[in-house]
């Protein structure tokens, strides 16, 4: 886990990218973005509080969608986590691999290991 400032207000459990500046960080808002992490925040953060990420290993994470366990795991624009699906040729931004089934409301474990994924 590492600390960071957020760059905007973030929500718990929710996916991450890195900020307009060092040290900071933003909810993440696409699949396309260069994800890090999940926040480990109680409450939510608002934009200049330090915010815990968890940058790998496990973590739960809030779901937006339907994702099958063994699934890359990306963003959604509310920053919950989704099932990877790039089109041909297209990159998305990965923030690790569900532990198990889950669909949108759920908050599941998710193993933190970021990467792209080429469709």
């Amino acid at each position: 886990m590492k600390t960071y400032t957020a760059g905007g207000a973030i929500a718990h459990r929710r996916i991450v990218k890195f900020g307009a500046a060092d040290g900071a960080v933003l909810q993440a808002t696409a699949a396309t973005e260069g994800l890090i992490g999940v926040t480990d925040h109680p409450g939510g953060a608002a934009s200049g509080e330090r915010v815990d990420v968890v940058r790998s290993g496990f973590t739960e994470v809030e779901f937006g969608g339907t994702v099958t366990r063994g699934g890359y795991v990306t963003a959604d624009v509310d920053g919950k986590a989704v099932a990877a699906a790039p089109a041909a040729g297209t990159n998305n931004g990965v923030v690790g691999r569900a532990e198990v089934s889950a669909v949108a409301g759920d908050i599941a474990l998710v193993f933190i290991l970021p990467a792209q994924v080429q469709g």
